[in-house]
């Protein structure tokens, strides 16, 4: 196989990828196992992370590297006509259609093609596409006549096909027709040190470019630039760097310079982003499940300070007597109520205490019946508080495939909470 004369650091080099993060260095060491077969091979990976590189490095280590290689961007192209795009179509078979015109799979003939966001085909380009990865064969749009074509495909997506598969969006058999061999291109944000080696190479760049000094990070600007998301990944980051070196006057840039240019959105709550668009994203109702929780969380801190303060009152003995169940799981137990309470109103007033205590009792009377009802609400309250607790955490868990760290994230608590949370509710 004529892939094994290259290593992994000389395909770093001829297709400029930088970095060494082990899940980047797997993906690379797959790309170039996969490269000789005619396989078809799907990408993951987000938007702006490089999944064309990987492309390019497939087709490049194959015997097809002589042919025409192109990628074609399914998300851009009008679903009206990603049919003649890709097929071609004959004089005359839609409107404008002036002259026949060959599609890329006629046009990429022995050679490749790469599908970026292949889960925005619409479903009938879909079965277009399975008949070209299954029998080599596809029809013009307002043709009759079968074509034979031999094009290899590699597809990429930033969504989750399955998912989409079972909302009925995209075909399942395409699905498995493609991911002959999955390929995964991890984010910036999971490949640590990889971060400042690609700010280093895009600084140079710039300013081999402009003909400028490279601007530097501090060693607190480095720490801070890998704290951030990249939401963005690579393209983010070199956006980012050649502002900085167009603004920046000073070419050793501090921390606090460096905030300027990393976006505000990063301490935004991430429940915040838009979810009609996003897959992935926790609905209104999770929304409001988590308002729900932070405001339970902040009752029980009111209710420790007003128990602190009528505590220190010689009337508040009463009140906490009388709404003893609000103070629950703070208060002193019954009786050490009734004998503070004793010992602060009545210790020198024995008849006023008799009639008082009569008041009392007769209050208590009173409102039995509506302390049965709210121990009964209280007791549901808590039930709906845990199960919706419990269904936010699984929820942030499958959107993050079951990483803590970023589910804690998504859930505003920490690692060591959410770790105590599913032992609590035994989520595996």
């Amino acid at each position: 196989m004529e892939n094994r004369i290259y290593d992994k650091q000389t395909i770093k080099q001829r297709f400029g990828i930088i970095g060494n993060s082990t899940t980047l260095n797997h993906a690379i060491e797959v790309a170039m196992q996969v490269a000789p077969t005619n396989m078809s091979v799907l990408i993951y990976g987000e938007s702006g992370s490089g999944k064309e590189s990987f492309s390019k490095i497939i087709h490049e280590l194959s015997s097809r590297k002589h042919g025409k290689f192109i990628a074609v961007n399914c998300g851009a192209i009008p679903s009206g006509t990603i049919d003649s795009e890709l097929f071609g179509h004959e004089k005359g078979s839609f409107t404008g259609a002036h002259d026949a015109r060959k599609g890329y799979f006629e046009t990429v003939d022995k050679g490749t093609i790469f599908l970026d966001e292949i889960g925005e085909l619409p479903l009938e380009t879909q079965s277009r596409l399975l008949r070209i990865l299954e029998n080599q064969e596809f029809i013009k749009v307002g043709s009759s006549k079968v074509q034979k074509t031999d094009v290899r495909v590699v597809a990429a997506t930033n969504k989750n096909l399955l998912d989409l598969a079972e909302k009925g969006k995209f075909r399942e058999d395409l699905y498995y027709r493609l991911s002959t061999v999955p390929i995964t291109i991890p984010p910036l944000r999971e490949r640590g040190e990889d971060i400042y080696l690609l700010f280093r190479k895009f600084s140079a760049d710039f300013s081999e470019q402009y003909r400028v000094k490279p601007i530097t990070l501090t060693t607190e600007a480095i720490a801070q630039l890998q704290k951030y998301s990249f939401p963005g990944n690579i393209r983010e980051l070199k956006n980012l760097t050649e502002r900085i070196s167009v603004l920046e006057m000073e070419r050793e840039v501090t921390v606090e310079a460096l905030l300027k240019y990393l976006p505000k959105r990063e301490n935004l709550p991430v429940l915040l982003k838009d979810l009609s668009k996003s897959e992935n994203s926790f609905s209104e109702r999770d929304i409001l499940y988590k308002f729900l929780f932070e405001m339970k969380n902040d009752l029980n801190e009111l209710k420790k300070v007003v128990y602190e303060s009528l505590s220190q009152e010689n009337y508040g003995s009463q009140t906490i007597k009388k709404y003893n169940k609000l103070f629950d799981n703070i208060s002193d137990t019954e009786e050490n109520v009734e004998q503070q309470y004793s010992e602060q109103q009545f210790v020198h007033k024995p008849v006023e205490k008799q009639q008082n205590t009569i008041i009392l009792e007769n209050s208590i009377k009173d409102f039995q019946d509506d302390d049965e009802i709210h121990e009964h609400e209280e007791i549901t309250e808590n039930l709906l508080l845990e199960d919706m607790e419990k269904k936010m955490i699984i929820r942030a868990l499958e959107k993050h495939h079951n990483k803590r760290k970023y589910a804690a994230e998504d859930l505003g608590i920490s690692e060591r909470t959410l770790y105590r949370k599913l032992k609590e509710y035994n989520i595996e």
